[in-house]
Formats: C-alpha cells, sequence, structure tokens
C-alpha cells in the first residue's frame, strides 16, 4: 500500500517510511519557507538544511502525538517547523554569542591569569567532590552545564525548591571548606 492523501497521517504513525516520503514531497517547500524566513539572518545555508532535517525528524518520531483531521496536519506540522526553526535561530545567536565574549576574555588575560584560572578551576572541582552525590550533580548540571533548576528538577524528580535549597547549602558548604583551606595555606 502507498501513501496518498487520505492514508498519510496514519501511515506515519505506524512508522511507514513511505508516509515521510510522501510528507517531504508534499510539504518540504512549506517547511523550507518557514525554515528560511526564521533562519535567514543566521545567513547560513548549512543550519537552515539541519533545522529542516531536524524538523522532519520530529515530524516522524512525534507522529503519534498528532490527533487531528488531514486538514489539521498542515498547522501542525508548521508549528513544528516554527517552533525547532526558533530554537535553531537561539542556540545559533547563544554560540555566537558565547564564542565573541571568549575571545573578549582571552584577549584581556595573560598566561600567568590562565594559569591562575586552571588552578581555581581543578580545586574548585576537588571541593565539589566532596559534597554528597546528589548535591554534586546539581552543581555540575547547574554551574558547568549551565541548566536551570527547573531542568534539574525534573531531571532528578525533585521540586525546584528542593533544588535550590541544596545549591544554596552547597554554596555555604564550598564556601566554608574554601575559606578553611585559604585558612590553612596562611597558617603553614
Amino acid at each position: 500500500m502507498k501513501s496518498d492523501d487520505t492514508n498519510f497521517i496514519q501511515r506515519l504513525q505506524r512508522q511507514k517510511e513511505d508516509a515521510l516520503e510522501f510528507i517531504v514531497d508534499k510539504y518540504l517547500p512549506l517547511i523550507k519557507g518557514i525554515t528560511y524566513k526564521v533562519l535567514a539572518p543566521l545567513n547560513n545555508e548549512g543550519v537552515m538544511e539541519e533545522c529542516i532535517n531536524d524538523i522532519f525528524l520530529a515530524i516522524w518520531n512525534n507522529s503519534k502525538k498528532f490527533n487531528g483531521e488531514p486538514n489539521d496536519f498542515r498547522n501542525w506540522i508548521c508549528s513544528v517547523a516554527k517552533f525547532k526553526a526558533i530554537d535553531y535561530y537561539r542556540r545559533a545567536n547563544k554560540q555566537v554569542e558565547i564564542s565573541s565574549n571568549k575571545i573578549e576574555l582571552n584577549m584581556e588575560k595573560s598566561v600567568e591569569d590562565e594559569l591562575l584560572l586552571a588552578e581555581n578551576q581543578n580545586e574548585l572541582i576537588k571541593l565539589i567532590n566532596q559534597l554528597e552525590p546528589v548535591e554534586r550533580e546539581i552543581f555540575i548540571m547547574k554551574f558547568f552545564l549551565g541548566l536551570k533548576s527547573e531542568d534539574i528538577s525534573v531531571r532528578l524528580g525533585m521540586t525546584k525548591a528542593s533544588i535550590d535549597n541544596r545549591i544554596y547549602r552547597g554554596k555555604k558548604k564550598l564556601n566554608k571548606k574554601a575559606t578553611n583551606l585559604k585558612l590553612g595555606e596562611n597558617g603553614i
């Protein structure tokens, strides 16, 4: 059986590849238009193509979530395309911002500053390793991976308030341990 206008949704939800081919043939110009409209300011064809591929992958992976008539399907994939393109735009802008900040920071630092920074980071990692496993995991997600407290709470199955409390208590512990280390160094 081949996909057509009457059965492509059901076939897509059953993960039949011909349904995906049908959708690509039918909706590619629409998805390209949405993607190019959102990502045009980036002026990067590679990002646009990657985003389009990711949109079709999202449609394939989430097809079972679609409940509606064939007329509604067009609106649904437009929404998927729009939000994926916006995600790509934000990610690309964030990478450019981070890169420019690193360049600015690196221009201002001397070799001695770089060595001190690396040494301080190693000491911080040693301190974090002294925390309880859950607190350590929270700190790594929060301060090294840059996740928000809400995201951490979802991943660990805890409340946001619990995450924030553990961060607060962990900071106090780390501050106390760091202060003790500095006092120990001065006393030597």
